[in-house]
C-alpha cells in the first residue's frame, strides 16, 4: 500500500516537470528524496500504513529543515501539502 502511495506522489511530481518553475523543480526533487527514504524505512520496519508513511515523511522534512532557507522550506512544505491533498 505504501509503495502505491509513493508511486502516486512521484508520478504527480514527474507530471509537473514540464511546466514547473525552478523553485518547483527544486521542491519536487527534494521531496522525492524524503518520500523515497521514508518509504524504504517503512518497508524495512514492516510498516504498510499510509498514515504512518505520511508522518514519517513529515518527520523527515522537519528533521532536515535546517538544510533549507526559510523561503525554500515554504516552497517544499506547500508542495508537500498539495501532494497530500491530491492523493
Amino acid at each position: 500500500m505504501i509503495i502505491e502511495y509513493e508511486d502516486m506522489l512521484i508520478a504527480i511530481i514527474d507530471e509537473r516537470i514540464q511546466n514547473a518553475s525552478d523553485d518547483e523543480l527544486f521542491a519536487g526533487g527534494y521531496l522525492r528524496g524524503h518520500i523515497s527514504l521514508s518509504t524504504a524505512a517503512c518497508e524495512e520496519e514492516g510498516i504498510n500504513d499510509v498514515a504512518s508513511l505520511k508522518l514519517r515523511i513529515q518527520a523527515s522534512l522537519d528533521e532536515a529543515k535546517a538544510e533549507l532557507s526559510p523561503a525554500d522550506r515554504i516552497i517544499v512544505n506547500d508542495l508537500w501539502g498539495e501532494l497530500q491533498a491530491l492523493v
